[in-house]
């Protein structure tokens, strides 16, 4: 009996065929591994975990999540480490604890997870809440207030962002620059003086406060972001929970020092450079691959620019960053200042790094993949049908415009793929060009021109490369830095499976001829 690749080589095929089969299996395989990893270790931050009550030998206790085990320094036993929370009673949130050393282990359903502004998270009980209308609250029903005062509480700082960055934000712009109308100003101060209202209307209640080993603690409820019991929920109720905390995570800013919160400004930042470099590079790749194909002289000229071309490619993204900084933001971007907006000077409008200059950066960067790809689609076209579009009449222009680039157009796409794939990926050019660690405010809102080219913005890739190593606490921010990961490839992802349905429909309209 012949052995396969006996086989396929009678058909015509060889090993060859089966080692790329294999190398694309493996890739694949790679590739599935490394979204498990990302899912697991970023998604699964949002599960609300059971908080653990430790009983040391000596007789301390204390309460946290299980992170992680570890062998001890000198190889004999293991140690687990716990996040403990109470930043502001220990000075760190976690501990390391040798796993003989533990006496006792349980879940009691009392213990409270409080999500805090400040200090990280409090992990331990709820003792009672001072309220100015209620007095002091105690035992299970302290608990119950708490949860309807935070919904109450939530609704308030909803409708306070809500007029900051929809009304009073763009109102005060248009104050600064002198083109506001005497309604303008009326609306301002009406919105200004709710927030004041919806400020003063917030509870003043204290939570009272204690750790698992007895110390008191007293927290302002308007410094709590949530709470949560996880050792008395079941599943449906973590389940919301974690529904919940991946929500927050896309739609919400980021906040304590980019280790908490969500990282909505950075998808939009990073969509909206993407789409922008693509509007930037497409229309130069395709002339510049149309030129060198189909109009320049086949010469020695020409074959030294294709070859300048294909090397710019190599080229390191960080010196795209440089030539971006001196040549549009301080070049371009300079002149614009002092041209249009010298009544702004000393302070730069589109003489600084902004979204504008960060998608031009990155469109130069991605210009060379694109003309390539684009002339090789181009070379694939067969003579016969520029020559029978010829003979039928056409214009050189129409023979271009009407047979050629459609026929083309699948490559042009393959390019755009390419190009996307690597602009958004990159970082180091983006911290010369634009990018910032905290934008809150999106470019994008309801004032003219609506789309402001000339703001800072956040991106994902930047995002992962500060809280990864620029954050206090880079074991806190780690889940974070792994669910920011998977969003970045799947964002990726969805923008390049975009132009890959749209190549394969302009592919099956045009239909793929051979050269010969």
């Amino acid at each position: 009996m012949r052995a396969p690749w006996r086989r396929s080589s009678a058909r015509g095929e060889g090993p060859w065929a089966w080692l790329a089969a294999g190398s694309v299996a493996v890739s694949l395989a790679l590739l599935a591994v490394l979204l498990g990893l990302l899912a697991m270790r970023g998604l699964g931050h949002f599960w609300p975990a059971e908080v653990s009550l430790v009983t040391l030998d000596d007789g301390q206790q204390l309460a946290g999540r299980a992170v992680k085990e570890a062998p001890l320094p000198d190889g004999e036993g293991r140690e687990r480490l716990y996040r403990t929370g109470n930043r502001d009673l220990d000075g760190a949130i976690w501990r390391w604890v040798d796993l003989d050393n533990i006496r006792e282990l349980s879940q009691p359903p009392e213990l409270v997870v409080l999500e805090r502004r400040r200090w990280s998270e409090f992990i331990g009980r709820l003792e009672a809440i001072e309220s100015e209308d209620a007095g002091r609250i105690t035992g299970e029903s302290a608990w119950t207030s708490l949860r309807q005062r935070l919904h109450s509480l939530d609704a308030r700082r909803a409708e306070i962002e809500s007029l900051r960055h929809q009304t009073i934000q763009p109102l005060v712009r248009r104050l600064e620059t002198g083109t506001a109308t005497p309604e303008e100003h009326e609306t301002l101060t009406g919105a200004q003086a709710r927030v004041r209202e919806l400020q003063a209307g917030m509870p003043g209640d204290t939570l009272v406060l204690e750790t698992v080993d007895g110390r008191q603690l007293r927290q302002p409820l308007a410094g709590v972001v949530g709470a949560l019991r996880p050792n008395d929920m079941n599943v449906i109720d973590k389940g919301r929970v974690w529904v919940q905390g991946v929500w927050s995570f896309l739609s919400e800013g980021p906040r304590d020092a980019n280790t908490a919160g969500g990282v909505w400004p950075a998808i939009f930042g990073t969509i909206l450079m993407v789409v922008l470099m693509s509007i930037f590079v497409t229309p130069f790749g395709v002339l510049a691959a149309v030129y060198l194909n189909e109009v320049a002289h086949q010469g020695r000229l020409t074959r030294w620019v294709r070859i300048g071309v294909r090397n710019l490619a190599g080229v390191p993204s960080i010196v795209y960053g440089v030539f971006g900084l001196g040549v549009f933001v301080y070049g371009i971007g300079g002149h614009l200042d002092d041209w249009f907006f010298a009544s702004s000077l000393p302070s730069p409008t589109f003489g600084t790094g902004g979204l504008l200059w960060a998608s031009l950066t990155l469109a130069l960067l991605t210009l060379p993949v694109v003309i390539v790809a684009t002339e090789e689609g181009l070379a694939r076209i067969p003579e016969s049908q520029r020559e029978g579009a010829l003979a039928l009449g056409a214009t050189r222009i129409e023979m271009l415009t009407r047979v050629v680039l459609p026929m083309a157009m699948p490559a042009m796409l393959t390019g755009v793929i390419l190009a996307v794939a690597r602009a958004a990926g990159e970082v180091a050019p983006l911290m010369l060009v634009g990018v910032a660690k905290l934008a809150p405010q999106v470019p994008v809102d309801g004032e003219f021109p609506f789309l402001h080219l000339e703001r800072k913005f956040m991106h994902l890739g930047y995002h992962i490369f500060d809280a990864a190593f620029h954050g206090g606490d880079v074991q806190a921010a780690m889940p974070l830095i792994y669910a920011t990961a998977l969003l970045l490839v799947l964002v990726i992802l969805v923008l390049n499976l975009t132009a890959i349905f749209l190549r394969h429909y302009l592919r099956s309209r045009h239909g793929t001829l051979s050269k010969y």
